[in-house]
C-alpha cells in the first residue's frame, strides 16, 4: 500500500497508475540480491510456529527475489505449497505460509489470488490475532491501490472487529502494537476517503511514540495532510533510519505482508520525506532523497516495474515545484533527462 501521498500523487498525475501498477507492492521488485532474509513474521506475540516451516518460507522468499523471474517465483511458490501441506490447521505456520504466497502473488501482480492467499488467513480460526490483523491490515492495502476503497472500509471495520473481539488475548508490548496497526489501517481508510478529522480519531493524543512500521507510516501521513510538516518530517526520518538500519524489529515491523512489508514501508518513507522536503523549499535535500528512493525502487522491483515511474513523478514535481519557485526553466531541462531515462 503505498499510502496516501503516494495514492494522491497517482490520482492527479499518473490516472491512477500506481493503483493499477500496485504502487505498495505488487509485481516483482524486490531486493535485487535476497538479503538474508528478514522473514514476515519475526518475533510474533502468541504464535508458534513450526521451525521447519519458517526456514522454507524464508527460503522461498529469498529465492523468488535472488533472481526476481517467472521461473523463480513460480518454484518458490512450489516450495510454500509443499509447505502448506505439511502444516495442520491448528499451526500458525499455515497462515505465515498464505501471507508469504499473498507477498510473492502480489509482487507479481497477480492480486486476484494474491486477495484469496490473505482472505484464507481468516478462515483459520487457531490462528493467532497478530497474524490475522497482519492479514487484514495487507488486504486493505491491496483493495485501496485497486481502487475498491468501499471494499477497503469494510474490511477497516472488520479489523477492528477482529480486534474487540480479542481484546482479552493482548497484553503487553505486542498487544499495544497490533491494537496501533489495526486502528491505523482505518485511520488511513478515512484519510484516503478525504476524512481527516475522522481519522485523526484512530491515532490517539499526543505523538504516538508508540506507533511503528506501516502504522507510524500511516500517521505520517495524517500529519503531513494535517500540515504538521516539522513533526511528519522526524516521523519520516525517524522510520527511515529505523528500517534502514534493520534493527531487530521483530514484532514491530516484520508481521506483515504484501504492500505492508519493511521494504515497502522504508521505499514510502523516503519518498513521502523527499516530498515533505519539497514542500519546504529545500529542494537539494528532496532531490537526493527521491533519488535515493528511485534506487530503491529499482533495486527493490526493477527498472521498468510501474512503481519506479511513480517516484520518478514525484521526483517530476518536485523539479516542477522547484522551477516555479525560482522562476527557471530547469523543469525542462529534466523532463529532457526523464525522457532519455
Amino acid at each position: 500500500m503505498i499510502h496516501t501521498a503516494a495514492k494522491q500523487v497517482s490520482r492527479r498525475v499518473m490516472a491512477r497508475a500506481a493503483r493499477t501498477a500496485k504502487l505498495v507492492g505488487p509485481t516483482s521488485l524486490l531486493p535485487s540480491r535476497s538479503p538474508p532474509s528478514r522473514f514476515l513474521h519475526d518475533g510474533i506475540s502468541g504464535s508458534n510456529p513450526n521451525p521447519v516451516s519458517l526456514q522454507m518460507i524464508n527460503y522461498a522468499l529469498s529465492h523468488a527475489r535472488s533472481l526476481k523471474s517467472e521461473v523463480s517465483y513460480g518454484q518458490s511458490m512450489i516450495v510454500l505449497e509443499q509447505c502448506l501441506e505439511q502444516t495442520s490447521e491448528s499451526d500458525d505456520s499455515r497462515a505465515l505460509v498464505f501471507m508469504a504466497m499473498s507477498t510473492l502473488l502480489s509482487e507479481r501482480g497477480n492480486y486476484d489470488e494474491a486477495i484469496e492467499k490473505l482472505k484464507s488467513v481468516q478462515d483459520l480460526s487457531s490462528s493467532s490475532v497478530g497474524l490475522r490483523v497482519a492479514a487484514m491490515e495487507a488486504l486493505v492495502g491491496l483493495y485501496l491501490e485497486l481502487g475498491q476503497d468501499d471494499t477497503s472500509t469494510m474490511l477497516a471495520d472488520k479489523c477492528l472487529i477482529i480486534l474487540g473481539q480479542n481484546e482479552h488475548k493482548l497484553s503487553g508490548r505486542g498487544g499495544e502494537v497490533i491494537r496501533a496497526r489495526a486502528n491505523a489501517v482505518k485511520g488511513l481508510v478515512e484519510l484516503v476517503h478525504g476524512d481527516i478529522q475522522s481519522a485523526e480519531c484512530f491515532f490517539g493524543p499526543g505523538d504516538n511514540e508508540g506507533l511503528i512500521g506501516s502504522a507510524a507510516l500511516s500517521y505520517g501521513e495524517l500529519l503531513h495532510a494535517t500540515k504538521n510538516l516539522s513533526l511528519a518530517k522526524e516521523l519520516y526520518e525517524k522510520l527511515v533510519r529505523e528500517l534502514s538500519e534493520k534493527k531487530d524489529i521483530g514484532n514491530s515491523y516484520s508481521l506483515a505482508a504484501c504492500n505492508m512489508s519493511p521494504e515497502e514501508v522504508l521505499l514510502t518513507a523516503t519518498c513521502a520525506l523527499g516530498q515533505l522536503e519539497a514542500q519546504l523549499g529545500n529542494f537539494g535535500d528532496a532531490e537526493e532523497i527521491l533519488t535515493r528512493a528511485l534506487n530503491k525502487a529499482e533495486k527493490h522491483f526493477g527498472s521498468y516495474h510501474p512503481k519506479v515511474g511513480v517516484v520518478l513523478t514525484c521526483i517530476a514535481l518536485m523539479f516542477r515545484r522547484k522551477a516555479t519557485q525560482e522562476r527557471s526553466s530547469s523543469l525542462l531541462i529534466q523532463e529532457v533527462k526523464f525522457c532519455l531515462y
